[in-house]
């Protein structure tokens, strides 16, 4: 059984260690890699923002590193802004909020529909204005959907999202050992970056995204991949997840087995 992991070099190995020692073949390809991008006078100006801010919602953990070194440089503290509610996307993301001493929200589902189910994000009165430290082009539909509730929305753009210039290389050189393999091959698909640079990169192997079970992060992204598959004529199967937690990615595969 292959594994395609294709999470983020810094995200990647406990997934690829759960599935090896349930007798996966797991090859790492990682489809994204974070780039922070300097600080600036258009980040010093949201920074002096955040006085009047209700809430903050952290979409990473390179997020969370990032915006507490650039909130330290614009001179702020996190005891001016204790009274902000924050919303971390996923446990990873809450975990290094915690290691600054903030309690955040964590919704169930890591993704952009999960932040907004969350009861406190309907529940904060009054309002005005929300934070969200992201990566550039990441969480459109979270900030859309706030817009449409007349929520000022701060936009810091924190890092760059990158296919990683090395995952080409990595990808010619394991074409023959993934052929090798019986498909179905599994793989997760966390953003629509991710399945664009997937996309991108077995252009000329079409064979390969349809030899793939994809495991798809909520229900938008699987909507992304459905009509993806449909106006293409594809044949692959995807299944949505809930969260990206290793013996969950691991049980979601040993059900689907059993029912080939």
């Amino acid at each position: 059984m292959l594994f395609i992991n294709t999470r983020p070099i810094d995200r990647a190995e406990p997934l690829t260690a759960c599935l090896r020692q349930s007798g996966f073949t797991v090859v790492d390809l990682p489809l994204l890699a974070l780039k922070p991008r300097p600080y600036d006078s258009t980040l010093a100006t949201l920074y002096s923002k955040l006085l009047t801010t209700q809430c903050i919602v952290v979409v990473s953990p390179m997020a969370v590193q990032i915006g507490m070194q650039y909130l330290q440089q614009s001179g702020l503290s996190l005891a001016q802004i204790q009274y902000i509610q924050w919303i971390a996307v996923g446990k990873k993301t809450a975990q290094c909020l915690a290691e600054f001493g903030i309690a955040s929200h964590v919704p169930e589902v890591e993704s952009s529909e999960g932040m907004l189910s969350l009861p406190i994000f309907n529940s904060i009165e009054n309002i005005q204005k929300i934070a969200f430290w992201r990566g550039k082009g990441g969480r459109q539909f979270m900030m859309q959907q706030c817009q449409e509730r007349h929520i000022d929305v701060l936009n810091f753009v924190l890092y760059e999202r990158l296919c990683p210039p090395e995952t080409q290389i990595q990808f010619s050189a394991l074409l023959n050992q993934i052929n090798q393999f019986e498909p179905p091959y599994w793989t997760c698909i966390s953003s629509e970056a991710s399945w664009r640079n997937w996309l991108a990169l077995t252009e000329k192997h079409p064979h390969l995204v349809d030899a793939c079970h994809y495991l798809v992060l909520g229900e938008r992204l699987y909507q992304l991949l459905m009509h993806d598959k449909n106006t293409t004529q594809k044949c692959f199967n995807i299944t949505q997840i809930l969260t990206l937690e290793p013996k969950a990615i691991l049980h979601s595969i040993v059900q689907l087995q059993r029912k080939l």
